[in-house]
């Protein structure tokens, strides 16, 4: 084989290799600065109230939902009081709840509120929304008291 053809596919290759290098050191130094913060909430958009506490009572079906209760994941026990206002759940700072779970995404899941029901629709995430044990693929009504699954974390609607 000619000497340039070996030499350019050796600087291919170092060219290859400090791009993977980059990437791999990029993305490893977004993991450590996401998981420097500790799981929290960040300012709630208006009509959105956040409160932590012990788990409530279960709940009666048919009734509106009023809170979103964090009910397994680092934030257990955390709740917020729904409004007007959309929630958008995952690990980038601008969410109303920030969840530094491993199997979350950055911008993962949205509760809208649309005709007095919340729906639950996912971002695109990598590891998926589920709603009770079914993936959510399109936006879905969560009825009072049925888990919303975000990696590790669980979350519901309660009056």
């Amino acid at each position: 084989m000619p000497e340039i053809v070996i030499n350019v596919a050796r600087y291919g290759f170092l060219v290859l290799l400090w791009i993977f290098v980059f990437t791999v050191v990029g993305v490893i130094r977004r993991d450590l600065f996401v998981g420097a913060r500790s799981s929290r909430l960040v300012a709630a958009p208006r009509g959105v109230g956040v409160t932590t506490g012990g788990r409530p009572a279960k709940v009666k079906r048919g009734r509106a939902a009023h809170h979103l209760f964090v009910t397994e994941g680092a934030l257990a026990g955390t709740r917020l009081s729904l409004g007007e206002a959309q929630i958008t759940i995952g690990r980038a700072e601008d969410s109303t709840l920030v969840i530094t779970d491993d199997y979350a995404s950055a911008r993962h899941a949205r509760l809208v509120p649309r005709a007095g029901q919340w729906f639950v629709e996912d971002l695109g995430s990598t590891n998926g929304t589920y709603l009770d044990r079914a993936k959510v693929t399109a936006p879905t009504p969560v009825p009072l008291g049925v888990p919303i699954r975000i990696g590790r974390t669980s979350l519901e609607l309660r009056p």
